[in-house]
């Protein structure tokens, strides 16, 4: 297990390297470094201010001295400095990646409890009532663009009930920290939690039923019941757990992907972050704001496949063989 987790960690160090390289010849090397200490210091700054960013990042050094001095920073935790916002880039990313995280947290949990536990019913009742009903509102809300139901829940589940005057459990467009009040997180959340939750749940439901639809064809699932193993136990214990590896991979690169913002949701209900962030940078040609995003996210994406890595070690551990 240990040489396992080291190889993984490993690889992802690796690519992390890959994706800094990357990202430096992208952003550095090819506009040239007039370009990108111009780009840097904002469309406003002086030439004495736009020859200082020149000197303070080595852009007027060889390009292996300029990527050695951004590893560096890197390594140190220095995402660098917006000039156009006159504040660091460590600071812009601090505020919006914990509304990020939260949205992920918090919608990820409620579509795996949602799709995987529908996903369940349909295989264990194929072609019932039940198992018609829950392909049908995943196919729904798989169909479904996620600004449609991000509107659509903000009309029915906030508008409607405003001007109704009943109560109203969402407060979009607000975010109170998770460490200062968790009720009022979760009901500031609630509605981003669901427009996620909904569309991803679609292909949880219909990715669990089919993986477990497979698995009670294998022999040992009938030599389990031919010894009298109760059918709970079975689904529990060795169905649902032989299904669980397409499950972990959609899993980790859903939270990957969202982790560098789930753009689309963020704008719908104006939240600041990662994606939003980014969205905003990018119309303002705010090169370090983007520079940053693309960094934390790209971790984010690696961290998340690190993890799914250990899990199929945990769910199978033949894995760890390889």
């Amino acid at each position: 297990m240990a040489r396992f987790l080291i190889r993984r960690i490993l690889l992802g160090l690796f690519i992390m390297w890959m994706m800094t390289l990357t990202v430096y010849l992208i952003f550095y090397i090819g506009p040239g470094p007039a370009a990108v200490a111009r780009t840097l210091a904002g469309r406003e700054a002086t030439p004495q201010i736009v020859a200082e960013v020149a000197h303070r990042l080595l852009l007027d050094r060889p390009w292996y001295v300029q990527y050695g001095h951004f590893i560096s920073l890197l390594l140190q935790g220095n995402l660098g400095y917006d000039y156009y916002k006159g504040e660091s880039v460590n600071s812009v990313i601090a505020a919006a990646f914990p509304i990020t995280l939260s949205l992920v947290i918090g919608a990820a949990i409620i579509w795996l409890a949602m799709g995987v536990l529908s996903g369940m019913v349909s295989a264990v009742k194929t072609r019932s009532i039940w198992d018609r009903t829950f392909t049908l509102l995943a196919l729904l809300f798989f169909s479904m663009p996620t600004f449609v139901l991000g509107f659509l829940l903000l009309l029915g589940l906030y508008y409607e009930l405003t001007v109704s005057g009943l109560p109203v459990f969402a407060n979009p467009g607000a975010f109170t920290s998770f460490f200062s009040n968790p009720l009022a997180w979760a009901h500031d959340l609630i509605l981003p939690w669901l427009t996620l939750a909904l569309v991803s749940a679609a292909t949880y439901t219909r990715l669990t039923r089919g993986a477990m639809l497979d698995v009670f064809g294998e022999d040992y699932i009938r030599t389990a019941r031919s010894k009298g193993m109760r059918e709970r136990r079975v689904i529990w214990r060795h169905v649902l757990r032989a299904a669980l590896t397409p499950i972990v991979t959609q899993f980790g690169l859903d939270v990957g992907v969202l982790i560098g913002g789930a753009i689309i949701t963020e704008s719908v209900f104006n939240l600041p972050g990662l994606g939003y962030t980014a969205v905003q940078a990018i119309q303002q040609q705010d090169l370090p704001v983007v520079i940053g995003v693309v960094i934390i996210a790209s971790a984010g994406v690696i961290l998340a496949n690190l993890i799914v890595d250990i899990l199929y070690a945990v769910i199978d551990p033949r894995v760890r063989l390889h």
